[in-house]
């Protein structure tokens, strides 16, 4: 059954790694979108987390695109139904490290972006995936600005200063 122990991490440490997608058969296993470079979180005996709820991966395996997961606890059609669209998380503490210049998405989302020339373009309010390179969706004085995540592009991010520095490269605003 799921259990959520005290000594558990706060939501706000959390890091979404996956996404129920939807019921797979009738025992109760899942369907889910992989949102992680680390794809092996998803092996058994791992717990992960799901709306606050600890759970453990008995079993899981690739299918079409998404992964087949089950999860201990999760014994039927009904209890996987209750789980349709929930993010699978892992605490912060347990996230592999990343190459250097590389963030989470969780770390850009919130930061203000400024111009090398100090033109304020707003705050990062979503990261879209591209499958090339991320792209970061700012909303500030110009409204929405798009702003690919490439070297070309972003030339600074400080996270304790809570801005990205990009250059405004020709049809980007």
């Amino acid at each position: 059954m799921p259990r959520s122990p005290s000594n558990d991490p706060t939501p706000d440490q959390f890091i979404e790694i996956g996404r129920v997608l939807r019921p797979w058969g009738l025992l109760g296993d899942l369907r889910i979108q992989v949102l992680t470079d680390f794809p092996e979180r998803f092996q058994q005996p791992n717990r992960l987390y799901i709306q606050g709820a600890s759970y453990v991966i008995e079993g899981s395996r690739p299918h079409k695109g998404a992964l087949l997961l089950k999860l201990k606890g999760i014994d039927s059609l009904e209890a996987a139904e209750g789980l349709r669209g929930a993010l699978f998380q892992i605490p912060e503490a347990e996230a592999h490290p990343l190459p250097k210049g590389t963030f989470f998405q969780y770390q850009v989302v919130g930061l203000r972006v400024v111009t090398e020339k100090g033109e304020d373009l707003g705050e990062v309010v979503e990261v879209l995936s591209t499958g090339g390179n991320d792209v970061y969706v700012t909303q500030g004085p110009q409204g929405q600005v798009m702003v690919p995540a490439i070297e070309d592009v972003v030339k600074a991010v400080d996270l304790e200063k809570g801005v990205i520095t990009v250059e405004a490269l020709p049809g980007l605003l």
